[in-house]
């Protein structure tokens, strides 16, 4: 109407106004503007979940509020019998949701860590999902990972023997040799292989190797897996895509570990390519 006061055709007024001419046509005929639909403070239909929610779920979230919508659904179920079907899950969890956010346990306080170019690698060890065999015999082994915490770049070794310093420094070296070049820091979790936990200092030999190649040996705090996110996320996506290319290869069976070593290194080839400069 502003528009159209200040003498605008009907058509340009509704363009501007982002309305169709009808609408413009029908709202310039009324005496009224159209009100803006208010907020309803009421229920459309009865609460399904009135009989029980204040006297029994809400009592069962205080005590465990790990519970989940779909349990509670089949407690009910189970204690009153063809009186609440799957039809009000959504409900349910709704309320669950909304009760945890207010009234649940407080949820960790996690800061994102910002990586720099060159200052942080990470190591780990996993345990491959896909069964391996090397001349049809089962190969036991781990895969060791090293990854740029900037870039996403990452080199995997396969490993015999256990998480030990020996595996570490193998896989480490390989890495750096591997990126021709070594960050600032490099981080594991609580490795025996690394870190004497009992005295809480770190190894001899893992010491010297961090100063062989001018790293500063950091850590993980104890407990809190996800500040070794980098690589431990890394893992997973790895195993997934490893178990891909088996299934493409229609065998996971290998000549030698040197085989398997370099399907692998083809694999993690690939990966680096979509890595950040």
């Amino acid at each position: 109407m502003q528009h159209r006061q200040q003498g605008m055709t009907q058509e340009i007024a509704a363009a501007k106004s982002a309305i169709s001419t009808r609408t413009a046509r029908r709202i310039e005929q009324s005496n009224t503007l159209p009100r803006a639909k208010a907020d309803r403070d009421w229920r459309t239909r009865e609460d399904p979940l009135e009989a029980v929610w204040e006297t029994e779920l809400v009592v069962l979230l205080n005590a465990k509020p790990e519970l989940t919508p779909i349990t509670l659904l089949e407690h009910l179920q189970a204690l009153y019998p063809n009186q609440y079907d799957q039809r009000i899950l959504r409900t349910l969890q709704r309320r669950v949701k909304k009760f945890k956010a207010l009234h649940g346990p407080d949820k960790d306080v996690i800061f994102r860590q910002q990586a720099q170019p060159g200052l942080q690698g990470f190591s780990d060890f996993t345990h491959p999902d896909s069964p391996i065999t090397i001349k049809q015999q089962p190969f036991a082994h781990l895969l060791y990972q090293f990854r740029l915490a900037y870039s996403g770049w990452r080199s995997i070794t396969v490993v015999q023997g256990g998480e030990s310093y020996s595996a570490l420094s193998t896989g480490l070296q390989r890495a750096l040799t591997q990126a021709g070049g070594c960050p600032v820091e490099h981080r594991t979790d609580s490795l025996s292989a690394a870190r004497n936990n009992t005295q809480n200092v770190w190894t001899d030999a893992y010491q010297d190797l961090c100063e062989h190649y001018n790293m500063t040996p950091t850590r993980n705090n104890l407990g809190q897996s996800h500040e070794n996110g980098v690589v431990e996320c890394a893992n997973g996506s790895f195993k997934r895509r490893l178990a891909q290319h088996l299934l493409l290869r229609g065998h996971s069976d290998f000549d030698s570990i040197e085989t398997y070593q370099a399907f692998i290194d083809q694999i993690v080839g690939k990966l680096n390519q979509r890595s950040r400069s």
